[in-house]
């Protein structure tokens, strides 16, 4: 069953066109992440479902019903926002129970839905405190069962996580994730950290200008990316790009500089094969050392910097004249100025026409 709905969605800006002809239909109980760089649209797109911008064309159906010009209290939803948004004046008893006090719900109603938000957010201990009493970490807690308390079908997010510190980050993703496994409720969640997106979504929608990329699971994203901006957006470090030339039919190979890597093991997702191409390969599917010398392609490179980073080593090199990054052992030594032998499988890697960028 279909939770959102949204269809040929455009929002324009006077000339400038912000959204365009949006397409996205979100399952009930799915966790959908809209992934993107600043000034791509997804916050923007949250704000259209959510009835906080009118939309220029299309419709937004929510739960089956047209909500593309209703109030955003009649559409079901609950919002999270980047900013806590508490009323300093009032306990997280009192921001709790503000909304549902508005809409002149019984006080036995609204007693029962903020202990059942408290026990899910395990804020029962700060509800008599005040927003300044509380860390960052527990107003967003606070920020999330505002919306809880609502007991709406529809829960958007918007880059919550943002304002905390990287250990607060890490904690408040697994909490949300946990939220989502017991509530089954439908969430958007809009962010620009990949990060925050491969962990939580189901299915994660990378949006360029106004535009929706892709549209798959976080694996699928990551290891198949449709276009060069796709592959380059995802991953940290990025994935290695290679400049060359598709030569042959059957057993083509792609060449650059005096360097042919086999792709007879590459699944190509097309017959034609452009002459210029871009080759990409994830630093994480780089071999190094003896056991390059076992991958279909190996070649010697020259490092340039070493970035031992606990678990693993992030090692810069040179291939080609340009930089080539891989990822090792943290326990390997390695060290500046070192010429060793790197390799990888031309199967896990990414082809894109170099023309239209999209996937080989």
């Amino acid at each position: 069953m279909t939770s959102v709905s949204i269809k040929d969605l455009c929002l324009n800006f006077g000339e400038v066109k912000v959204l365009k002809n949006l397409n996205l239909d979100i399952a009930d109980g799915e966790f959908l992440v809209l992934l993107g760089p600043s000034g791509c649209g997804k916050s923007t797109l949250l704000n259209c479902i959510a009835g906080l911008l009118d939309v220029s064309e299309g419709q937004i159906f929510i739960k089956d019903k047209n909500v593309t010009w209703e109030e955003p209290k009649d559409r079901g939803i609950g919002m999270v926002f980047q900013s806590y948004a508490l009323y300093p004046q009032m306990s997280v008893e009192g921001n709790l129970s503000f909304g549902l006090k508005n809409a002149r719900m019984p006080k036995d109603e609204i007693a029962k839905r903020i202990a059942r938000a408290a026990e899910v957010l395990q804020i029962e201990p700060l509800l008599q405190r005040k927003p300044a009493q509380l860390s960052g970490g527990q107003r967003q807690r606070v920020a999330i069962g505002r919306a809880l308390v609502r007991d709406v079908d529809v829960f958007l997010f918007d880059e919550p996580l943002s304002n905390l510190d990287a250990k607060l980050r890490a904690e408040l993703r697994v909490e949300i994730k946990r939220l989502h496994h017991r509530l089954k409720n439908t969430m958007i969640y809009v962010t620009h950290d990949q990060i925050e997106a491969l962990t939580l979504a189901d299915r994660i929608a990378i949006m360029r200008n106004g535009i929706i990329q892709q549209l798959d699971t976080p694996h699928e994203i990551y290891n198949r990316p449709v276009n060069l901006y796709v592959a380059g957006f995802m991953g940290s470090p990025g994935m290695n790009f290679i400049e060359g030339e598709i030569s042959g039919a059957g057993e083509s190979s792609f060449n650059f500089a005096s360097t042919q890597i086999p792709l007879s093991r590459y699944p190509f997702v097309r017959d034609d094969r452009p002459n210029k191409a871009v080759f990409g390969i994830r630093p994480e599917h780089v071999s190094c050392g003896d056991a390059a010398a076992d991958e279909p392609f190996s070649i010697e490179v020259e490092i340039e910097v070493v970035e031992p980073m606990g678990a693993d080593t992030l090692v810069w090199a040179v291939l080609d004249g340009k930089e080539f990054r891989f990822r090792v052992d943290g326990q390997s030594v390695l060290q500046s100025g070192q010429t060793v032998r790197i390799g990888f499988d031309p199967a896990k890697a990414s082809i894109f026409d170099a023309a239209s960028e999209l996937r080989l």
